[in-house]
């Protein structure tokens, strides 16, 4: 039932985030159009840079979108048929997509319980396990980076390249060390909902090697340096100017949302610490830091409790149903239903709530009083 009074509380508002910065983006892209000036260019290549100086890595090459990013590290990988990528099945679908989009074979391992990346402690039995396995791809869920020290142990020990899977994470940090450093390559995503989102696709990759960002710049222009010279089989893969300026507006205010969201977030967990039904994202350690691209709880009766908000006014989102490895076009990977019990008990009992930079405190608590009376 809704409460006696409800609210319009969407899980994300970009509306409001415009409205903030509509005046120096609209001046951005009027600027663009008058220079009739629209795939890479300056303003792709000064987005690069400060993008590298953000991430704190030598090297950012732009690309046409965050899928594309991960199937540009695969190329720059020469990975292909007869190989295999180990990930996690409790992701988006572009994870494991580009893998197969590769050619190669995924291989995966559980979650932790508590954030929802990679389990550490499976990655060196299943490297041992899968001779085959050329790459690993921890993903940085929801703005929290991976247990990255022992995924790269195991790694490095059994000769593997690590990728991470940064879509939702950029500006998060581990130990330290920013997203985008914290191993070969980094792939990033500039989709609209991301905390740093731009008016169409995008995306982004972040190295330290000089040779892989000289690949990666040729694999997104059909494998060329010089016009109609072709010495890799790339793709069309192109960062087009109008998102590079829009993308280069909103870097300046992106720390400031960033603190948004983690002051939304411990909020949260202050507002939801009583209810037992409920538990909030693990606390990320003081060395670790979470941006909240969404705040995700763990729940009792979810399907319920998410109509119960929906009834009250307030948008919430599944994050993800159905993992990857029961997906009807993996299904010749051999994995069943039971295969990763903690991947597939987050598909069932986990939910987005709203964490925008621009939600107000009396939404806050709107949201966890309406959770509170579902399960009073």
């Amino acid at each position: 039932m809704a409460t006696a009074m409800t609210k319009n509380i969407p899980l994300l508002d970009l509306g409001a985030q415009h409205r903030s910065i509509s005046e120096e983006t609209l001046k951005e892209l009027t600027r663009v159009v008058n220079s009739q000036k629209f795939i890479l260019g300056e303003d792709v290549q000064a987005l690069e840079a400060s993008i590298a100086e953000y991430t704190q890595s030598r090297f950012a090459v732009g690309c046409a979108s965050g899928s594309d990013a991960l199937f540009l590290a695969l190329l720059a990988l020469n990975i292909g048929p007869g190989d295999e990528v180990l990930t996690t099945p409790y992701t988006f679908f572009a994870t494991v997509g580009a893998i197969v989009r590769a050619g190669a074979k995924p291989v995966f391992v559980d979650i932790d319980p508590r954030t929802f990346n990679m389990d550490p402690s499976t990655v060196a039995a299943a490297l041992h396990a899968h001779p085959k396995v050329k790459a690993v791809i921890p993903i940085h869920l929801f703005g929290c980076c991976a247990e990255m020290a022992p995924v790269l142990a195991a790694a490095r020990k059994a000769g593997v390249t690590v990728i991470e899977d940064a879509a939702q994470a950029i500006g998060a940090e581990y130990n330290g060390q920013r997203a985008g450093t914290l191993a070969d390559m980094a792939c990033f995503s500039f989709f609209p909902s991301k905390n740093l989102g731009g008016y169409g696709d995008g995306g982004m990759l972040t190295t330290n090697d000089p040779d892989l960002a000289d690949r990666l710049r040729m694999l997104r222009v059909h494998g060329t340096k010089k016009k109609y010279i072709h010495d890799l089989v790339g793709i069309n893969s192109r960062l087009d100017a109008l998102q590079a300026a829009v993308l280069r507006v909103k870097l300046r205010y992106l720390d400031d949302w960033t603190k948004g969201r983690q002051r939304n977030a411990a909020r949260y967990r202050e507002l939801l610490a009583g209810i037992s039904s409920v538990t909030p994202p693990a606390e990320p350690p003081t060395s670790t830091r979470h941006i909240y691209n969404q705040f995700v709880i763990r729940c009792e009766r979810r399907n319920e409790l998410q109509a119960h908000l929906k009834a009250a006014g307030i948008g919430t989102e599944v994050y993800y149903p159905v993992p990857m490895h029961v997906q009807k076009c993996f299904a010749d990977l051999g994995y069943r239903q039971g295969d990763f019990p903690v991947s597939e008990a987050c598909a069932n009992d986990s939910l987005a709530l709203p964490v925008y930079p621009e939600l107000p405190e009396d939404d806050l608590a709107y949201v966890a009083n309406c959770i509170a009376q579902f399960y009073a």
